[in-house]
């Protein structure tokens, strides 16, 4: 399996891990968790609010490493971009909870230039793409 797969699956754990600091701190009521996420505040809500971002996130990530790779995109630049995409929710994650907004957009920004330059590399193709048409 190849480094940018292996980040899809990192991007699978990210919200769970993301969020699970402060459900931990905030002694979440398992019969009611929602409500009781609800009612955070603090760095406790914000990684509950970047935790559903990475939700948001998955999905386009997700598929443009899997055509990607379906098409042949040279391999050490998708790796490249998935990486960098997964070290950008990182710091997103951090960002968040740090209660910095501006750089919080800025990096969330460099999450989706990683996307579209998967994309990107995807419509280049390589040896294995598919012929057009």
């Amino acid at each position: 399996m190849t480094f940018a797969l292996w980040m899809v699956l990192a991007a699978i754990l990210l919200p769970y891990l993301t969020v699970m600091p402060a459900k931990v701190a905030s002694r979440i009521d398992n019969h009611a968790p929602r409500r009781d996420m609800e009612r955070m505040t603090g760095w406790q809500q914000r990684l509950d609010w970047a935790h559903r971002n990475h939700f948001e996130t998955f999905p386009a990530f997700a598929a443009a490493v899997i055509i990607a790779q379906m098409r042949g995109a040279p391999q050490d630049w998708a790796d490249l971009l998935a990486g960098l995409f997964i070290l950008a929710r990182l710091a997103y994650t951090g960002a968040y909870a740090a209660d910095r907004p501006s750089l919080r957009s800025n990096i969330w920004s460099l999450g989706f230039l990683c996307v579209l330059g998967l994309f990107a590399i995807a419509a280049i193709g390589g040896p294995a793409a598919a012929p057009a048409g």
